[in-house]
């Protein structure tokens, strides 16, 4: 995968919570779509996410997963 250019972004604690809750609630939608592919059951409500296959939702699940593990990595390392 390519990397990009890296970005210092600046947020005070409530909005860097806010963007991890968010981004909890995609890797969740995608840890779901993974789910149903695989197995054909989901929450009632759920909406499934627009993927090739349980494979491709994991893998955006874990980009995800990623992202948030960078984002906690750094908060700690500033307390």
């Amino acid at each position: 995968m390519k990397v990009d250019k890296e970005y210092v972004i600046r947020l005070n604690g409530f909005d860097l919570g806010q963007v991890i809750d968010g981004l909890e609630v995609r890797a969740d939608a995608w840890r779901m779509t993974a789910n149903y592919l695989e197995t054909g059951e989901a929450p009632e409500g759920f909406v499934i996410e627009e993927c090739d296959d349980a494979e491709e939702a994991r893998k955006l699940e874990g980009h995800y997963r990623r992202i948030i593990g960078t984002l906690m990595e750094q908060m700690e390392g500033q307390r």
